[in-house]
Parts: structure tokens; sequence; C-alpha cells
């Protein structure tokens, strides 16, 4: 039960899924601490150090977590590793006097992060390759619908939905790859002690015996170890992981706030789900606020800050370690993964319901799309014998004439005025300036290329 009279983590109860939680929690923590010191303790039976009983004692009380006897020895003694080693002992009459034998705290924290971290990108990749497959089938199904596109927040060219929806799926395929990549070369510390030469296993082991012992662990934990550490793996791999989640969560931030602009009334075409019972505004009833992508964008910058913290920890990181960049690890590493973690549950989320108010994008096609059929007014004109600066400044002039009345919430004059004006018919008849505006016809490849996105997120996400 979460203890509300406490200061509580947002992500302790509102952001993240319960197994993203249970991934950085401290009880799955302490599992996979445990999870180590009986691999240790198996690996050194061979050589000599510890017995089948001991190391089957210690596997036997693996799932004997008991945080808050835990954190009471941790106040007297100060160290979270320490205590965690008292407890498991006291657990093990005969293998706790061999536990931890030949190694440093971090031999066993960092091989644990890596873990976690590993099992972290397993869960955001299964979210995010739903993610994508619901953009395939929202690619495919709104492939050739035409919709007014915008530069610089101001009506362009007509482009169609599945190609606008394909431009985000192309980036967040981009990052699957990205972090699909980095899970398969994600490596451990190894068990090299407390300057990364492995002195003390050597001294127990032999020179030879340390190889093997590495290579039995590394093994049995599925996880490469990288050859050369210090007191720590690498802090670079950290900076890795971390950017690639804000990487993830940039590409997340950029749809959503597009999702914010699109469904606002001015423009309105497109909108998140919103439930029969749900409060938009606790002032204005009538408000439908898109909280959900409001949400993502904030928890998108809390990500895209992580990388920052990550460079000083690995740039900082004093000869063969410093503990400085301890206290801060507890947090970037966990709420990076959990604020990934809600951002794709809320983009599956708005991508499953999202609503497309075709009405919309039809008013705002017959309101603007005209003014993108003007290049090709001038390139006809030209070819017809025009001269292109003169013809330019005639349809500039037409132009905001016409603009001027869609201000003004008048429909769009600008077929007709062209259709009038003596400086343009004498190069393109009326009868054949109506094709000039058709917009089905300035779409360009659109289409295609939405489709052939859509079949690529199918063939890659089979692999």
């Amino acid at each position: 039960m979460t203890d509300f009279e406490t200061y509580q983590s947002p992500f302790t109860w509102r952001y993240g899924s319960p197994e993203m939680r249970v991934i950085w929690s401290e009880a799955g923590k302490r599992r996979l601490w445990r999870k180590l010191w009986v691999a240790m303790a198996e690996a050194q039976i061979p050589f000599g150090l510890v017995t089948r009983e001991q190391a089957d004692e210690l596997a036997a009380h693996s799932e004997d977590i008991d945080v808050s006897r835990t954190l009471e020895i941790e106040k007297e003694i100060h160290h979270d590793l320490m205590a965690e080693i008292r407890v498991f002992a006291a657990q093990c009459p005969a293998g706790g006097p061999i536990l931890h034998l030949g190694a440093t705290s971090m031999d066993i924290k960092d091989n644990a992060e890596a873990l976690q971290t590993r099992q972290s990108l397993d869960l955001v990749l299964l979210k995010l390759a739903k993610l994508l497959r619901a953009f395939q089938d929202k690619i495919s199904a709104y492939a050739n619908l035409p919709v007014m596109a915008y530069t610089h927040l101001q009506p362009a060219e007509p482009t169609t939905l599945g190609y606008r929806l394909a431009s985000y799926a192309q980036d967040f395929l981009d990052d699957h790859e990205d972090l699909l990549r980095i899970r398969q070369n994600l490596k451990g510390k190894g068990f090299k002690g407390a300057v990364g030469n492995a002195a003390a296993s050597v001294e127990l082991l032999g020179e030879q015996g340390q190889l093997d012992f590495e290579m039995r662990l590394s093994k049995e934990l599925d996880l490469p170890f990288f050859p050369v550490s210090t007191q720590t793996y690498t802090r670079r791999q950290d900076l890795v992981v971390l950017s690639a989640l804000s990487a993830l969560a940039a590409s997340a931030h950029k749809l959503a706030f597009d999702l914010r602009l699109l469904q606002s009334e001015m423009t309105g075409e497109l909108a998140e789900p919103f439930g029969r019972q749900q409060v938009g505004s606790s002032a204005m009833p009538f408000k439908r606020n898109p909280v959900e992508a409001e949400k993502i964008d904030s928890l998108a910058r809390l990500v895209g800050s992580a990388p920052l913290t990550a460079w000083e920890n690995h740039a900082n990181s004093l000869l063969e370690r410093t503990l400085d960049d301890s206290a801060n690890r507890r947090l970037i590493l966990p709420q990076s993964f959990l604020a990934v973690d809600e951002i794709l549950t809320s983009l599956a989320t708005i991508m499953d319901g999202l609503v497309v108010n075709q009405t919309a994008i039809e008013r705002n096609l017959r309101k603007f799309s005209p003014f993108s059929a003007l290049e090709q007014v001038l390139v006809e004109a030209v070819k017809r014998g025009s001269e292109r600066q003169a013809t330019h400044e005639v349809l500039r002039q037409i132009s905001m004439q016409a603009w001027k009345a869609v201000q003004q919430d008048a429909a769009n004059p600008l077929i007709k005025l062209l259709a009038t004006d003596q400086r343009i018919i004498k190069w393109i008849p009326e009868a054949e300036l109506a094709d000039l505006f058709d917009t089905s016809s300035y779409l360009g490849n659109a289409e295609a290329s939405a489709l052939a996105l859509a079949a690529r997120i199918h063939e890659r996400l089979k692999e």
C-alpha cells in the first residue's frame, strides 16, 4: 500500500507501468544483487572456494528480500550493498561466510544495473513495436486522404494524412533500430574488483582461473562484459542509452506538439480520444484539452535533460572512479525509463483512438489549397510564353487580394479572380484553370511513399 503521508515520486503511482516499476524497485534491484551472488557462488564451486551445499542455500534464500531490515542496517553502517549482504548472510548460515568473496560493490551493482537497463530496453522496444504497428494501420488507412500541409505554421501545399503520419513513424522506426542496437551491445562490468584489474580474483583463482570465472558468469547471466573496466563499467554506456531515450522522447514530443496544434479548434483536423466522463476544465465545462499530448511533451522534456547529467557523469569520472555520479544515477536511469514507458503508453492510446475530423480537413482544404496551385499556374503560363517575373507579380497581387477575403471568413475567391484577370487568361483560358486547382493532382508521391513506409515497418518488425 502506498504511503501518501510521505513524499512519493509521481513515478511511484501516476506515471509508468507496473512492469517498469518492478524493474527499478528496491526489491527488484536486491533480487538481482542476490542473483549475482548466487551466480558467483556457482562459478566458484569448480575452484573449491564454495561447496554445493553453500551455493544451494544461497539460491534457496535468494527471494527472501527484507528491505525494511536492510534499510535499518544501512542507517547504522551507511552502505546499502553491505547492508543487503548482512541480511542475506544471516539467512544463510552455511553460505553466508563465502558471500561476496573476491568481489567489490560495483561488481554487483553495475552488473545489476546493466541487467535492469536491458530489461527496461526490452519493455520499451515491445511498446515501441506496438506503437509502430498502430502507425502502420493508420498510415495505410489514410495514405490517400488529402490534408493541408503547413510550413512556418502557415498553409503551404496539400499532402496526405498518411504521409504526415509516415513522417512521425519513420522517426520512431529509427528510434527502434537505435535502441535495438544498443540493447544488443549492452555490457556489464564483469567481476574485476576495486580498480578493474581483478587483483582479488587473480589471487584466489589465478590469471586463467579469473578468465574462466568471468566467462562462466557471462554465460550464466547471458550478459557480455566490458573487457576493460575501472571500478565501474564506463559511464559512456549510460550516456549512449539515455541519449537514445532522449531521441525517442524528442520524436514523441514533436508528434504530441503537432497534435496539440491540429486539435486546436482553429484547425480541428485531429484530436486525441476524449472520454465521455472526462473533464476538460474545472472552470470551463466545454473544454476538450489535449491532456495526453501535453503530458507526453512534459515528460519528454524531463527525458531530454537526462543526457546532460549522464555526460557530466562520464566526463567527470576521475581516474578509476569517483562517487559523485551515484546519487543522480538513482534518479536519471529509472526516471528516464519510466517516463518513456508512460510516453509510449499514452502514444498508443492516442493512436488507437485517433479522431480524424474529415469535415474540418475538407474545410481547410477549400479555404487554403487553392493558393498552392499558383505555382502550377505560374509554370503553365511561362510554358505558354509569359514572362516569369511579371506573371509572378500578377499572381502575388491577386493572391494577396484573395488572402484578405479569406481572413474576413469569406470563401476563397482566388480561382474567380484569376479567371477574370486578362493578364492570366491571356495565357491560360478559364476552362483550363480549373484543372490546375484539382487538389488530387498536386499530391506528388505522398500516397506511394506513405504505403512504402508502412510496408517497411511491417517487414522490420517481422525480423
